[in-house]
């Protein structure tokens, strides 16, 4: 007798979990305290670390300050990526979610509890994706 054993959906709340990667943006590149402790960590490449004259910290502050989420850059309804444009330079942002236990191995598994779940932003200029 054979047996398959079906992982269960993860049934977190989009909008809870839009909520939590919005405070957290905020908290990393605005310095925003959020309303409850939200565990995270901010990267950029290399390239926009090695940008001259301020591009960094304006990528930094467009990522924190960024808004813009509809269906086309928004699918799932998370807020974990953007698109911002930095003097003719386009960069874009991404949060990936990992379980808060497993040093960016494994994927969280309750997406919206933020004691389970480590974020992790990246911040990037679009030629190095």
């Amino acid at each position: 007798m054979s047996m398959t054993v079906q992982s269960q959906p993860d049934r977190s709340d989009p909008t809870v979990i839009a909520a939590q990667n919005d405070a957290f943006r905020k908290l990393a590149c605005l310095g925003v305290p959020p309303a409850q402790p939200i565990q995270g960590r901010m990267h950029v490449t290399r390239s926009l670390m090695e940008a001259s004259d301020g591009f960094m910290a304006e990528a930094v502050k467009s990522t924190g300050e960024f808004a813009t989420f509809e269906p086309e850059n928004d699918p799932e309804g998370w807020h974990d990526f953007g698109v911002v444009e930095i003097r003719g330079e386009t960069v874009f942002w991404q949060i990936d979610l990992y379980a808060a236990d497993s040093d960016f191995r494994y994927g969280a598994e309750t997406l919206d509890n933020p004691a389970t779940t480590m974020r992790v932003l990246t911040i990037m200029l679009a030629r190095d994706w």
